[in-house]
């Protein structure tokens, strides 16, 4: 399309975007209950949590609560939420378990590795994620996306997380790219497309839940969709 005939730059969210992160996170959790005996069905809990973790990291992006509250309330709310008792030694526990088993699954959404083939050609990739360095890291590694993204930019090396502009203006500063040559690319209306136009950008957003599309906003539903909007 016309509109994205300057753009050189394409800097994409990382989870719920290109890595599945629900079905990765639902088969780490279901190692973690099958070898510590949590007598709980799975799908009650991943009906729980999966509300709650969007939550209580909508609250660490606001920086209402720590990275460490961040793994530790998820899991408490929702065992709580299924009336599950569970100590908090094994709490901490299957927190560091989750995020040792997690990077290990790594189920990407459908067409990915081959819409970035095809825009690896045309466009530099990039990487801006609110995930933690070390994990993030094993997850473009383990699934295969590592080839395509040779730049990575977390909350954690940048200090601050999206929407704050910060985050967008240091991946530029990084990559050597403009605001009016780059474009955003996420799951998340409120730290990856309104951070970004906040910063100036071009955004396209993968919608990919139930949430109202304001009049105007670009949208795919399947990264399949990218291609037909970014081929020159």
């Amino acid at each position: 399309m016309s509109s994205f005939n300057d753009v050189e730059h394409l800097f994409f969210d990382l989870d719920h975007t290109l890595w599945d992160f629900d079905r990765n996170s639902k088969l780490a959790y279901g190692h973690i209950f099958e070898t510590e005996k949590i007598d709980l069905s799975l799908d009650v809990f991943i009906e729980k949590y999966e509300p709650l973790n969007l939550e209580f990291w909508r609250r660490f992006r606001e920086s209402e609560i720590s990275k460490e509250q961040l793994r530790y309330q998820r899991l408490k709310a929702s065992f709580d939420a299924c009336n599950y008792e569970i100590s908090d030694p094994m709490i901490h526990k299957m927190a560091d378990l989750y995020l040792d088993y997690l990077p290990r699954y790594n189920h990407l959404f459908p067409n990915c590795l081959e819409v970035l083939d095809l825009l690896k050609k045309d466009y530099q990739l990039h990487l801006i994620t609110n995930g933690f360095d070390v994990v993030q890291g094993h997850k473009v590694k383990n699934s295969g996306l590592q080839g395509y993204f040779p730049y990575m930019l977390t909350a954690e090396t940048a200090g601050t997380k999206k929407p704050d502009t910060k985050i967008f203006e240091r991946a530029l500063s990084d990559t050597g790219a403009t605001s009016s040559n780059s474009v955003m690319i996420g799951d998340s209306y409120e730290a990856d497309i309104q951070g970004a136009k906040n910063a100036g950008w071009r955004t396209i957003w993968f919608h990919t839940t139930q949430q109202p599309i304001p009049e105007g906003e670009i949208v795919v539903h399947d990264l399949a969709e990218l291609y037909s909007l970014l081929s020159r």
